[in-house]
Formats: structure tokens, C-alpha cells, sequence
């Protein structure tokens, strides 16, 4: 320990770059009413903070707790000096934290540009006490002239025979510059690059924001290795691209194979989420991530780190990049603006905010073709567990299980997993977020699709309204339930009288696709408030002023059903397209800006992979509301595993997230402590929400197992006996029929059937009992020998238990009887009215 101690004590770090001074200003309200004419009048304040490589220097000695060989600012020159760049900032005080009203703190409310030499290139500053022998050079480019500079850069990085480490934070990707030439000639191998994704947007590079971390991950992936823009990075050998304040995505091609990409994320956030919360702004972000990071860097060179283990520190220095950046945000200038220690000392103490536990990371496929890359989740790099099991635990023991890993968009009460129910909301969620800040005045028209019951408007109104509060008034209209176009104009006018109290009302119009004067009757009525944003009263046009529209549809379950788009007859489809034009069907759409296909808890199509996922959230969620009772001190639901098994497992429910609901209501459970199999209604009752038939089927699972044991015991040992090669089993006399034989003799048999669905389970298999003999599934190989391993292990521990004695057969005779047996299971559970299937698995992609 005291040699890593001393050598920790001699590291040598250089930070330097571009120079920039902020120069902060405020006003404050009067403070005199009854003093100098000035002093009943705003207030004007300022403060000169150093940005850029000063700000870094600042951040990395905080960071370290070492001393940073950084650039000095002579006294004759002073910040005010007009050699230097300086950018004004204007900052206001915030809340502390979302939900925070009595605490406030300065926060940046608008960048308002810069000031300096606008002639000539702005002002560098020398290192002071450089040193060649670096060991640890952080560099801030800016673009604004340090790059192609050579003066101004570290001896440790121009004398070319000197390895130190570099972190060279990147503001624009520019493979040109003498900096980026000098680097990659001469010190890429030890070079971590970090450049923010927004400046990367800024070149062109079309990588997705605050849709899906499964999306913007592919993107990257997908220009990194495509866009020329880009091909300069893609030789980096570690790269960092910061996503806002909820991710990071770290590239690294040092391997001598092919590059690999991870993302780091909030499960809980996304891009950006942070600065849509109507707590200000900062600067100095990025240059916090790369100081949280710089400590991680340093403790591996004080440990003489191999290679291999240099991509183990970086992701621990990810983690705490992120907070870093995070508390320089959390901390901001402080309750008083003037005299505020920043940057705040505290932020590198874990006294703020502390990811550490909470990012997750995943590794990102970078082989996927364009149509596979759609089915792709995070999921399948968090959890070797089936989707079976997942839900099981979801709703035994709660979401956050679950959720806590796995990237969840929430809005209020809505929570979802599945990825294309996030991108919808999200896209939504962005629309609405710029429609309320802009100055557009027509109505935002949206539309919801979804099956009966599925919770269509629910979905949205609850992400609208937990989203933007108090901008939002829900106001909800039936047009099936209409007469007239009056009662529309009513609607309409009541809408207008919300914008005069301030309100932006969310208008969902349920069942808009209902027939009326024909069929899409309604959509003609439409086009003109959705279009111009009036509508026709009693005697002329009225405005209807800002508002949000919300189509819910009642005939069509998907936005393509409702445009035709699934009519695999082409005749019938070209006969579908005219009528829909002469209901004004293609106007219709032309005026949305967007749509959500709601996904119940029925599988919507094959590549459905999380509904029952969605349908045990909305059985913990059910539970949660409507019958906390059921669950215990540890968060446990005392539910029966059997009519869990089958709430999860039935195919269908006939009126989806209504006959989950239904089902519980018509259970008696006010009174009880667990939700039994005999709270549940009659099979006639349950016949009115799913196939009671296939239900009970798997709710009695394990019961008819155990019923049908003998049964099954019985037929294994016959087909086995009758194998021509068959190597029998000692003390089994097989000429003797079942009913002859001792219990010992018949136990042996039973145990075996009784473990079969464990040794099944880790192939991913169930069994289901159905009414009827099914056909045999034949066992692959690799199978094959994975049950002999499990039953040869079973079964010496069985004998074991039983005589005290280890197994008398040599393994690879026992082994090769086993191997025989196992291969009989799939036809004799067959015949007895077993059916093996497949648990349900996100696909795996490498």
C-alpha cells in the first residue's frame, strides 16, 4: 500500500485548451422603496467565472485532490481583457429539486453569446511549470484555435517519445486539425476521446434523442461505422459520447478484434430529461463528466493497470462521470449567486448525487441488419431469465425488481418496458413538450389506436397530464354517442372557453372512426379545426385557440389498420383506398402529427415479445390499487402460483386490460388473505373473459401432474423396457407388470416424473396439460445431453439419500441408461395429454 501511495503522490497532470471566461449576470428585485431613485429600481449583477480549459483545471483538481499544472492568467491581462473570449450567461434562481418551491438556486436560464477580439483568433494562455514527464493530459478543445496551435500544447504530448495518458475532451469532431493529425499519429493508444452527442449532432450525424436508449445505441453504432462524417473516430481506441445527463455510450477498439460499443443509462430517464424539468440550465457539464472521470484514470496508472484491465476503469469512471456532471447541475451557482464557492467542492464528495448503483450498462449489438435492429431490447443483455419468469417475480415481489435494470419510460401512473410503447410515448411526449412552448395556436392533433380495453386514452391523457401539470385541462367527448355536428360545436366551444382561463385542453375524441352519415362519418367535421384552427358556430367562424386533439379509435386496433395497410388482397385494398379517400380518410391524417398503437395485454402479433410483461405490470399495478391487503410486509402479493401462472400464461383475454380487472373484481377476495384457486369465479363466469377450458388447463398444472404421476411412471417404464438395448434398471424385474411392483421399484419412476419439469425448466421448456393427446416434440442433442446431465445428478443424489451409499453403476453405463430414458420423456408426457412448450425469450442477437 505504500508504494501505490507514494506513487499516486507523484503523478503529474496538465490540463489546458481553449480559454473562455463566463461572465454571469442576474437582477435581483428592489431593495430599497424609500432610498436613492436606484435603488427602487432592478438590480444588475455579474461575476466572472473561468469556462473552457480553466473551468476543467478547476473540476480535475477537485476531482484528483492533486495539484494540476493548468494556465495562469497574468494580471495585466485579467479576464476582461479583450484578448479573450467571454460569453455572457444569463442565470436566474430554480428550484432545488423537482417538486422544490421554498429552495432556489442559479441556474443558467439563456446563453446569450460571446464577446472578445472578433478580428483575430481569441487569447491563448501558456501552461504554467509544464513538464514533459506527464503522466495525465486532459485537454479542452473548444475549436476555437488551441488545436492547430502547436505553441500552446504540453511538452508531454509534442515530444513524441513521452506515453502519457490524454483525455482530450473534443467540442467539434474534426479529424482535420494539426491536434487530432498529432494525436493519431502519435498517441491514439493511450488517447481517450470524449465529445459530447449534441456536438456530434451538430456535424450531421443523425442519432436519435429521447426516443429509446435501444434506438439512439443502434444509431451510434450505425454512423460510427457508416457516416464519413465519422470514420476518423472509429479509430479511436476508447471514445465517450455523454448523452445529456442520463447516458454515456464508451467505444473501444483496442482489442486487436472488432470494436465494441456499451451503453451506460438511467433505466429511469432519458436524454435530456434532466433539462426538461423546468430547472434551468447549466454550462460546465461536460467538462464535470470528464473530471468525474479523471480520478478512475489516475488510479490506474498509480497501479500500473495492463491494457486489458484500462476498459474496467473507464466504466467505473463513466459511472462517476455521471454524477459529477450530474452535481455540478444539482449544485448549480448556489442560493447566492455573488458569493458561491464554484465550482462547489461538495460535488466530488458524493454529497449530492451519487449514480454509482443506479447506471446500468449493456453491451450494444453492432452487427444488427436494418430490420433486426427494430427487435432489439436492452432486455436481452440484463436478465437470462424467460419473459415467464420475469413477470412471475413482477408481480410476486413488485416492479422495481425488474425495473430497476431495464430501461422504463413513467409517466405518472403509466409505466411501460416494451420499447415500441416507449418510442411512441416519447415521440409524443417530445411533440406536445414543443407545442406547449411554442407560439402555435392551431390544435396538436394526435391519434390512439388500440384494441378494446387496452387503456388507449388512459395511456396518454396520464403522460400528458403527470408531464406538463398545470398547463393541462383533460376534457373527454364520446362521438359515437353524438347526434349532430351541433353537439361537436358545443364541444368546441367549451374548448375555447378553457383557453380564456389559461388552460391548454387535451380533448380526446373517443371513437372518431365511428360510423355517422356513413361510415368515418365524423372526419370531415374535423378538418378545419384540426387544419386552421376554427370551427363554425351558429353564424360565423370562432377560433378555437391552443389545444391538444386526442383521435382514439373505436373500429381499428393500429394506425395501419385503420389506413388499409394490413389488406393483403390488392383488390380489396384498392377498393378500401377509394372509399377512404371519399371520407376524407388521407386529409385526416395528413393534419395528425403523430399516433400511439396502445399494446394491451394480449400479444399483438409473433414479434410481440413483452406481453406478459405489460400484463403482469397491470396485474402488480391492479393489486397495488385495488386489493393492497394481498400483500405483505416484504412486498410480497400472496397469490396462488397456479392462478398466477395461469393469469399470465392464457393466450387471450376477450376485452384485454377490462377482463385482467374484471377477473379480479368477480374473485371474492375483500376478505382474504391470499388469492386462492377457490376464490375464482365458475368456469361460466370466467367464460365471459378468456377460455376457461385452456385457464383451468394451466391453473391445474401442478395438480394434474401429480394426479397423472402413475400414469406417466408407469408408461416410461414400459416404452424403456421395451428398447431392444435397454440397460435395466437394477432391481427392476421387467418382466413384471407395474401393479406387481414395490414401492421402491415404482418410487424410483415416480421421482423421475415428478422432476421432469425442473430438468426442462433450464431448456426453456413448460409442460401443459391440455385434453387431448399431442403430438411428440423431439429433443435436439444438445438436449438430449443437458437432461442426462441433470437426471444423472438427481439420481445419484436420490440413491444417495435413500441407501446411504453411493450409485453402484459405473457414470458412463448410468449415463448411457439415463441418456436412453430421457429421450422417452417427450412421447410419454405426450401421451398422456402433456404438451411441451416453449417459454417465451426476447431474441438473442450477437
Amino acid at each position: 500500500m505504500e508504494a501505490i501511495s507514494i506513487s499516486m503522490k507523484d503523478i503529474k497532470i496538465v490540463v489546458t485548451g481553449d480559454i473562455c471566461f463566463n461572465m454571469l449576470l442576474w437582477s435581483t428585485a428592489p431593495q430599497e422603496q424609500d432610498g436613492l431613485n436606484w435603488q427602487s429600481q432592478l438590480t444588475l449583477h455579474s461575476r466572472t467565472l473561468p469556462g473552457a480549459a480553466l473551468l476543467l483545471a478547476d473540476l480535475t483538481a477537485l476531482s484528483t485532490g492533486k495539484k494540476v499544472r493548468s494556465p495562469s492568467v497574468p494580471i495585466v491581462c485579467g479576464p476582461q481583457n479583450d484578448l479573450f473570449l467571454r460569453s455572457y450567461i444569463e442565470i436566474g434562481p430554480y428550484p432545488a429539486k423537482v417538486g422544490g418551491k421554498k429552495n432556489k438556486l442559479y441556474r443558467v436560464s439563456q446563453f446569450m453569446g460571446f464577446s472578445g477580439n472578433i478580428n483575430e483568433r481569441p487569447a491563448l494562455l501558456p501552461l504554467s511549470d509544464d513538464t514533459a514527464d506527464a503522466d495525465l493530459v486532459i485537454l479542452d478543445d473548444e475549436n476555437n484555435g488551441f488545436s492547430n496551435d502547436v505553441s500552446y500544447w504540453p511538452l508531454a504530448i509534442r515530444e513524441t517519445a513521452k506515453k502519457p495518458f490524454i483525455l482530450y475532451k473534443l467540442n467539434k469532431p474534426n479529424g482535420e486539425t494539426a491536434l487530432w493529425q498529432h494525436l493519431d499519429q502519435h498517441h491514439l493508444d493511450r488517447t481517450i476521446v470524449v465529445i459530447n452527442a449534441d456536438d456530434l449532432r451538430s456535424k450531421g450525424v443523425n442519432i436519435s434523442r429521447s426516443l429509446s436508449w435501444e434506438k439512439t445505441a443502434l444509431d451510434f453504432v450505425w454512423q460510427l461505422s457508416n457516416n464519413p462524417n465519422l470514420s476518423f473516430l472509429a479509430a479511436c481506441r476508447h471514445l465517450i459520447v455523454p448523452f445529456g445527463l442520463e447516458g454515456v455510450i464508451y467505444y473501444k477498439n483496442d482489442t486487436g478484434g472488432a470494436p465494441e460499443s456499451f451503453l451506460y443509462f438511467l433505466p429511469y430517464e432519458f436524454e435530456n430529461d434532466m433539462m426538461r424539468r423546468n430547472l434551468g440550465k447549466m454550462f460546465g457539464l461536460t467538462s464535470a463528466f470528464v473530471a468525474g472521470l479523471a480520478p478512475s484514470i489516475v488510479d490506474g496508472i498509480a497501479e500500473d493497470d495492463p491494457e486489458d484491465d484500462r476498459s474496467l476503469r473507464i466504466s467505473k469512471g463513466i459511472r462517476e462521470g455521471l454524477s459529477a456532471a450530474r452535481n455540478l447541475f444539482h449544485f448549480g451557482f448556489g442560493k447566492t449567486a455573488e458569493v458561491s464557492q464554484f465550482p462547489n467542492p461538495l460535488m466530488f464528495a458524493h454529497e449530492g448525487v451519487s449514480l454509482l448503483d443506479d447506471v446500468q450498462d449493456v453491451k450494444i449489438p453492432n452487427n444488427l441488419s436494418r430490420d433486426q435492429q427494430d427487435g432489439w431490447y436492452i432486455l436481452q443483455g440484463k436478465s437470462s431469465a424467460s419473459i415467464a419468469q420475469m413477470a412471475f417475480d413482477m408481480v410476486k415481489n413488485g416492479e422495481e425488481n425488474i425495473l430497476k435494470s431495464i430501461p422504463t419510460a413513467r409517466f405518472g401512473n403509466l409505466k411501460t418496458v416494451d420499447r415500441i410503447e416507449i418510442e411512441s410515448y416519447r415521440t409524443i411526449h417530445n411533440l406536445i413538450a414543443e407545442y406547449i412552448s411554442s407560439k402555435n395556436t392551431r390544435p396538436l392533433s394526435i391519434a390512439v389506436f388500440g384494441t378494446p380495453g387496452s387503456g388507449k386514452s388512459y395511456g396518454l391523457t396520464e403522460m400528458a397530464t403527470s408531464t406538463f401539470p398545470g398547463y393541462i385541462e383533460k376534457v373527454n367527448y364520446n362521438l359515437s354517442q353524438f347526434q349532430s355536428p351541433l353537439e361537436l360545436q358545443n364541444a368546441f366551444h367549451r374548448v375555447s372557453d378553457l383557453n380564456l382561463l389559461g388552460k391548454i385542453p387535451l380533448v380526446v375524441f373517443d371513437e372518431f372512426d365511428s360510423f355517422f352519415e356513413g361510415k368515418l362519418g365524423w372526419l370531415k367535421y374535423f378538418l378545419a379545426p384540426m387544419q386552421d384552427g376554427v370551427y363554425m358556430g351558429a353564424e360565423s367562424v370562432h377560433p378555437i385557440g391552443k389545444a391538444i386533439f386526442v383521435f382514439t379509435g373505436g373500429t381499428s386496433s393500429t394506425f395501419a389498420e385503420f389506413c388499409g395497410d394490413k389488406i393483403q388482397n390488392e383488390e380489396a385494398k384498392q377498393a378500401f383506398l377509394a372509399e377512404f379517400k371519399t371520407n376524407k380518410g388521407p386529409d385526416f391524417i395528413s393534419r395528425l402529427r403523430g399516433y400511439i398503437n396502445i399494446l394491451g395485454p394480449n400479444q399483438s402479433s409473433d414479434d410481440d415479445q413483452l406481453f406478459m410483461l405489460r400484463r403482469a405490470m397491470l396485474m402488480r399495478s391492479l393489486i397495488e390499487r385495488k386489493l393492497p391487503h394481498l400483500i405483505n410486509d416484504k412486498g410480497e402479493a400472496q397469490i396462488d402460483n397456479d392462478v398466477l401462472r395461469a393469469m399470465l400464461k392464457i393466450p387471450r383475454y376477450k376485452h384485454e386490460a377490462r377482463s385482467v380487472e374484471a377477473i379480479m373484481d368477480m374473485s371474492i377476495l375483500t376478505q382474504a388473505s391470499k388469492w386462492e384457486q377457490s376464490f375464482l369465479p365458475p368456469k361460466e363466469q370466467l367464460r365471459l373473459h378468456l377460455d376457461e377450458t385452456l385457464f383451468l388447463g394451466y391453473m391445474m398444472h401442478d395438480a394434474i401432474l401429480s394426479e397423472k404421476i402413475d400414469d406417466i411412471a408407469k408408461l416410461l417404464r414400459e416404452k424403456f423396457n421395451a428398447l431392444s438395448d435397454a440397460i435395466l434398471v437394477p432391481g427392476d424385474d421387467g418382466s413384471l407388470p407395474w401393479k406387481k411392483l414395490d414401492g421402491t421399484q415404482k418410487n424410483f419412476y415416480r421421482e423421475q416424473v415428478k422432476s421432469i419439469p425442473d430438468a426442462l425448466l433450464p431448456l426453456q421448456y413448460d409442460i401443459f396439460y391440455v385434453d387431448h393427446k399431442t403430438e411428440r416434440l423431439a429433443f435436439s442433442e444438445e438436449e438430449l445431453c443437458a437432461l442426462t446431465k441433470f437426471e444423472y445428478r438427481r439420481r445419484r443424489k436420490y440413491r444417495q439419500a435413500a441407501s446411504g451409499k453411493a450409485c453402484t453403476l459405473p457414470p458412463e453405463e448410468l449415463n448411457k441408461q439415463i441418456y436412453q430414458m430421457v429421450g422417452l420423456w417427450s412421447g410419454v408426457l405426450a401421451e398422456c395429454n402433456f404438451k411441451l412448450e416453449r417459454l417465451k425469450f426476447v431474441k438473442q442477437y450477437s
